[in-house]
């Protein structure tokens, strides 16, 4: 990573920390998915909840959006990962929970685009009011939280060490965990530092 690269990520993270007054904590490992049955608007037009698209052997959430570079540049790993893994157990649910007001890139109808254009094989909802985010201590995108077959957070954090080179890619965090989880074990590393867009939360009136 270039140190440009290096320097713009740190001060988004310093900017992301300093905004998450309005928030909790991210959910604490071993914990169990809140508002599971909250149902959300999906990109296909139903509505879905986390208890929805729970996996025989785990269920993964991400806090992702359109517009922000990370998320776009994480966004195909991401898909990937999510059609891979939904074969082999895995309940995938992509959440958007910007405010479109301020993030215009991310109303439904270019959700509903996203999907096409990406080929996800799995629901992307939309998080009004962010009310999951903030359940959940989101606070960035995208933000992965891995949930094992028994319902508990066995992973949360980051997709891999490198959102700009793919091919330079030396961590894969996420898959790793999805790898371990699926085989019934806990992830080789449970928690990483997330880096990306400050999630643009609604205000609240």
């Amino acid at each position: 990573m270039t140190k440009s690269l290096a320097l713009a990520g740190l001060i988004l993270a310093l900017g992301t920390a300093a905004g998450r007054a309005d928030i909790g904590k991210p959910l604490a490992l071993g914990a169990t998915a809140p508002l599971a049955t909250t149902k959300m608007k999906s990109a296909d037009g139903k509505v879905v909840s986390i208890a929805d698209v729970k996996g025989a052997r785990g269920t993964l959430v991400v806090f992702t959006c359109n517009g922000c570079p990370f998320a776009r540049a994480w966004e195909q790993r991401i898909v990937e990962l999510g059609n891979t893994y939904a074969k082999k157990g895995i309940g995938v649910l992509l959440v958007n929970a910007n405010d479109p007001a301020v993030a215009r890139a991310d109303t439904l109808d270019q959700i509903q685009a996203r999907v096409k254009d990406r080929g996800m094989q799995f629901p992307y909802a939309v998080d009004e009011g962010a009310t999951l985010a903030r359940a959940f201590g989101a606070s960035v995108t995208p933000e992965a939280f891995l949930f094992d077959k028994a319902g508990k957070l066995a992973y949360h954090g980051t997709i891999d060490d490198n959102h700009s080179q793919p091919d330079q890619v030396t961590r894969r965090y996420l898959k790793d965990a999805l790898d371990a989880v699926v085989t019934g074990k806990a992830p080789p590393v449970a928690e990483t530092k997330s880096m990306g867009c400050g999630i643009k939360f609604k205000k609240e009136t």
